[in-house]
């Protein structure tokens, strides 16, 4: 049975989740966090990796929101300097489509609407003189180029996960909530251990939905609720080849049917190309990128690479689906990215708040938001203002201003671990990669290699420390390696981990 009631409990540990927990458990709440699989496993893994004001939203006067995102940018990569970067972003003119002028003023308005501080402005391209022309087709001849930033998604979840831990909160991955109900001005919500069966109660003096594209599944099966709005899900996904071009940019194409995808430099040896956009019906979790979206990208990019691209170049793909609130958007890639929040309650009654909506890079905003929402229901955060924007995220107490970088730092400390594994393990880990290295002072020291640079002794810090149980959490959500590992390696890391 229930013991001591929690201020909160949150159900889903994706972003928005994981978001909450850490401001709400900052401000001295006590907090519990439910995640019926692995932290980040549904939407919040399957993003294009941007932290980005989101220029195409422009078009449909999401100004507010635009304006948020583009805040966001400079104060996240402030905080995960180790797991956000400045990117800059490409933008050929298409003869045809979108006329120059409207670029020019969708940028200006980019550029000032936000109160950008440290990224660059946008400037103009020859694409015949500059690098960034070199892989685009000859007709090509003017861009734009424009700040924003790139993330690895999973991680920034993480560590939100880790931070509101080592904050005091309770984070239980692998338990599903099957049921809640009110009692004595509480919620009572039924909690399963996936794992063992076992199941628990745990009383709340408020419950967050934060469970993404389960949100509505969520209030109409275990909260026994009405859904108050519609969520639309929208199936966006993407494909990795191997890399197309030898600089470091990224770049944004329009397309004929008024969509955008971006080709992005992604781990080293690949590039990333993505989203697409459709309606989706279904399990969320049953989602994968399917043979017509593979083609669609494939054929939006060789609009513009001089090297056509085609399926069989495809060496991964991923897809996830966005729990967008329905805004009755005709097609799917206008629907809004905007967040909604819903509490439901009669006074005197435990609150339940439900997140419709939202993207990463307002994550933060969006859990500002929410106890904002829940503040006449929890005494507890009385006088208790938001304090994330300058707090680092584990590892991310770095100097933005440093002239030594931390994976130099990092080799320099540790010479034996070579110029290419220091950098992975500081754009990873930052500042904590150190405590994954410990006292060793060989590549022997860290025990078992399992391939691209992943150690016995990093396996163990992601079961440790970040909630790692099977070979899927730590080769594709804790890291990317499994592109890199060849087949038996990556059999190698699953039996060392038993799944």
């Amino acid at each position: 049975m229930a013991g001591e009631a929690v201020d909160l409990l949150v159900v889903g540990g994706g972003i928005n989740g994981a978001g909450i927990a850490r401001d709400a458990a900052g401000r001295g709440l006590s907090v519990t966090l439910v995640e019926q699989d692995d932290l980040a496993s549904g939407t919040s893994s399957w993003s294009t990796k941007l932290i980005h004001g989101g220029l195409r939203y422009l078009e449909h006067y999401e100004f507010r929101l635009v304006r948020e995102a583009l805040i966001e940018r400079e104060v996240l990569w402030a905080v995960a300097p180790h797991i956000i970067r400045p990117l800059r972003f490409v933008l050929p003119h298409h003869r045809g489509l979108r006329p120059a002028w409207l670029l020019r003023l969708g940028l200006f308005l980019y550029d000032h609407l936000g109160g950008r501080k440290r990224l660059w402005p946008t400037k103009t391209l020859d694409l015949r003189t500059d690098t960034a022309g070199r892989p685009l087709k000859a007709g090509y001849a003017k861009a734009f180029e424009y700040s924003d930033c790139r993330v690895d998604d999973a991680r920034l979840v993480v560590l939100n996960a880790m931070d509101a831990r080592m904050r005091g909160a309770t984070i239980l991955t692998r338990h599903r909530a099957v049921a809640a109900e009110r009692a004595e001005g509480l919620w009572r919500v039924t909690v399963e251990n996936r794992r063992t069966g076992e199941t628990q109660i745990i009383a709340a003096r408020a419950l967050v939905n934060a469970a993404g594209p389960w949100v509505e599944a969520f209030l109409t099966g275990p909260a026994r609720s009405r859904a108050p709005a519609r969520v639309r899900l929208v199936q966006g996904s993407h494909i990795v080849v191997p890399r197309l071009y030898d600089h470091d940019r990224a770049y944004i194409f329009q397309n004929a049917d008024n969509r955008i995808i971006f080709a992005i430099p992604y781990e080293d040896a690949f590039t990333l190309i993505g989203t697409t956009d459709q309606d989706y019906e279904g399990d969320p979790a049953a989602v994968a990128a399917t043979e017509a979206e593979i083609r669609y990208l494939c054929a939006a990019a060789s609009e513009y690479f001089a090297k056509p691209i085609v399926p069989s170049d495809v060496v991964w793909t991923y897809s996830g689906v966005r729990p967008l609130y329905d805004d009755g958007a005709s097609a799917a890639q206008e629907a809004t990215r905007d967040y909604v929040l819903h509490k439901d309650g009669a006074a005197g009654q435990a609150p339940l708040l439900s997140i419709f909506g939202g993207k990463i890079t307002t994550y933060r905003r969006l859990a500002m938001s929410a106890l904002d929402e829940l503040a006449e229901d929890l005494p507890a955060l009385s006088g208790k203002a938001g304090w994330t924007a300058s707090a680092a995220l584990p590892g991310g107490d770095i100097s933005l201003d440093s002239p030594v970088s931390a994976a130099e730092s990092l080799w320099r400390s540790h010479p034996f671990l070579g110029q290419d594994l220091a950098s992975r393990l500081a754009r990873a880990y930052g500042t904590r990669a150190k405590v994954i290295i410990g006292e060793a002072t060989s590549m022997a020291d860290l025990g078992k290699h399992f391939g691209a640079g992943l150690t016995e002794a990093e396996i163990d810090y992601l079961k440790r420390e970040e909630w790692a149980e099977t070979a899927d959490d730590v080769l594709w959500r804790r890291s990317k390696l499994g592109l890199h590992l060849r087949e038996a390696e990556r059999d190698a890391v699953r039996a060392h981990l038993g799944a």
